[in-house]
């Protein structure tokens, strides 16, 4: 696979290499850039490939429009054109992205400029130093629609905030707005809305120039020492995910989401 190859991206998940600077936007901003398993599995085969690529030297990840995620969508418009996805087939290359970004011995940057929701936090609190617009908020809104946190959530949010504030975020499923965000120490840094592209291209220039085997063995040791319930926790959400989505609640959370009133659950 040659380097053009690898980097051609699809049309919901574009990606660009200049200057040692791979770009991966998701690119559906009609749904908030909601993601499906294509474009899961194009964002993992792309982050492996630079793995290897002396020509990648930091990756930014970000979506396009006014947010970064609204998170995993199984809707007939998140369908890819190959054939319909399941939620097991989104949940696996949800997985499988947050395994790649975690271990690509590079730097990555997530730049969050607007709403960010459900899967799409784990993918940019996989990256290493998230960069965030006035605007945005994250949102862990899962047990609003009878399930869980998966992608690595319970483990990325918790290494991040503490256990406490990552209970709350995940149980009460409150929106956390970027300054408070900054605060609990989700995010790297917070810019007004105008200044965010500026202060991401500072932030990426630095990195992109920096020393590569540093930068490599920093992310690693740290990684290891913050993320050591990484896999544990995905198996764990796995394993309770795919209960979850088999469930009674799960199917009313969602039509009550879709008819925008209040689920009742019934705990089956």
């Amino acid at each position: 696979m040659t380097t053009i190859d690898a980097y051609a991206g699809i049309p919901e998940l574009t990606v660009s290499l200049d200057g040692g600077v791979l770009s991966v936007t998701l690119n559906r901003p009609e749904t908030l850039n909601s993601l499906n398993a294509a474009m899961l599995q194009t964002l993992a085969d792309v982050v492996e490939h630079a793995a290897d690529d002396p020509a990648v030297r930091v990756v930014r990840l970000g979506g396009a429009g006014r947010g970064f995620s609204s998170g995993a969508g199984i809707g007939a418009e998140d369908q890819s054109d190959r054939r319909p996805d399941t939620p097991e087939d989104v949940l696996d290359m949800a997985n499988r992205a947050v395994r790649a970004i975690t271990n690509l011995p590079k730097p990555v940057v997530s730049v969050v400029q607007g709403p960010t929701a459900g899967v799409g936090v784990s993918l940019a609190l996989a990256c290493d130093i998230v960069l965030a617009s006035e605007k945005a908020f994250f949102l862990l809104a899962f047990t609003k629609i009878g399930l869980m946190p998966d992608g690595g959530a319970s483990a990325l949010v918790a290494a991040s905030i503490g256990r406490a504030r990552a209970m709350k975020m995940a149980l009460l499923a409150e929106r956390l707005p970027a300054a408070e965000a900054f605060e609990n120490g989700l995010v790297s840094a917070v810019y007004p809305a105008d200044e965010l592209e500026a202060g991401v291209a500072a932030v990426i220039d630095k990195l992109a120039s920096g020393p590569a085997v540093a930068l490599r063995k920093t992310k690693q040791a740290i990684n290891a020492a913050t993320l050591t319930e990484l896999e544990p926790a995905i198996a764990r959400e796995s394993e309770g995910q795919l209960i979850l989505l088999h469930t009674k609640d799960f199917r009313e959370g969602t039509k009550a989401f879709q008819e925008h009133r209040s689920p009742t659950f019934t705990d089956d």
